[in-house]
């Protein structure tokens, strides 16, 4: 169990110091219901960290942090929150799918008057930068990366509430979006700093949370079948060529790579299933054959579906 900040009736304001060299989520005066870390793969991990929190009333003293914090606000209902940042308090009423961003060495103090539904985004600023310059072409400075104390938007909202899904179902596929869903909400959020505004910039903008939604749901369903880009552009609405471009631009994988990385994860579920043949597995995940299915897994795990299950046999149960 993490250590929570010990009660105290000091004010919020003086207590400032007690909270030195700790996360926020150490602060935090309750344990997050989900979290990303140790849930995820490492390439995900490498990319932002993710907790959802429900807490009572209550406070977190000001606190200088080394990571970027976004706080992306679920409550349907607005709530009552104070927020003090390098000295200036701000009270206000806290909407759905508003967001708070609070840059790494910003000073910043929170306290909510009804119970919070948040989800809390932490970056590390190194990788941020350096995702920011290699997937977008931007290089942040103190400048565009600055303090936010409020803005409103759903499209990067969706993006979090995607990721919390990933979390919370764990169901077949869930890495796999929660690592490419993690790039969608990175380059959203960038977009709001970003100074550059070129085609590329614009285009990637309309690349949406509930176009990759709508393109997982559409593999999902048809993982036994074929599945072409042109599949996946219609299921969205965008010609085929601008689709196989955007979503390597903001995914990261060709849509036929990401069709195989979805087909290998699923398979490694369902190999965990000792009643279910290689063949079986190899038809239900959509591999033209066995041989082909082989190939492909072992491109991806470096090892056979053959191996891939013994390894799992001989775990502890």
């Amino acid at each position: 169990t993490r250590p929570r900040a010990a009660a105290s009736s000091l004010p919020w304001t003086v207590r400032a110091s007690t909270a030195a060299m700790m996360r926020y989520q150490e602060i935090y005066p309750s344990a997050p219901l989900l979290e990303s870390t140790g849930a995820v793969s490492a390439a995900a991990s490498s990319l932002l960290t993710l907790e959802y929190f429900e807490a009572p009333a209550a406070e977190m003293p000001e606190h200088v942090f080394t990571q970027h914090h976004v706080l992306l606000n679920l409550r349907e209902e607005p709530h009552r929150v104070e927020n003090t940042r390098d000295g200036v308090h701000r009270e206000f009423l806290f909407d759905r799918h508003e967001i708070v961003v609070t840059p790494a060495g910003v000073r910043s103090g929170w306290r909510w008057h009804s119970t919070s539904r948040v989800i809390v985004i932490t970056l590390e600023p190194a990788a941020l930068e350096r995702f920011a310059l290699l997937e977008v072409g931007v290089v942040l400075t103190s400048t565009q990366l600055q303090s936010l104390p409020q803005f409103h938007d759903e499209d990067i909202c969706r993006a979090g509430e995607l990721l919390l899904d990933a979390l919370r179902t764990r169901a077949i596929g869930s890495e796999l979006m929660f690592e490419s869903m993690a790039r969608v909400f990175l380059i959203k959020l960038l977009q709001k700093y970003g100074e550059r505004r070129d085609e590329l910039s614009d285009a990637r903008s309309r690349f949406t949370a509930e176009h990759y939604r709508r393109v997982l749901s559409y593999v999902e369903a048809n993982i036994g079948a074929d599945i072409s880009t042109e599949d996946l552009a219609r299921e969205v609405a965008i010609s085929a060529d601008h689709f196989g471009r955007l979503f390597r631009q903001v995914i990261g994988q060709t849509p036929h790579q990401f069709v195989m990385s979805y087909r290998v994860e699923t398979a490694r579920r369902l190999l965990a299933d000792a009643r279910r043949t290689l063949t079986d597995v190899a038809v239900s995940c959509g591999f033209a054959d066995q041989s082909h299915f082989t190939r492909a897994f072992k491109q991806a795990t470096g090892v056979t579906p053959g191996l891939y299950r013994k390894g799992l046999a001989s775990l502890p149960p």
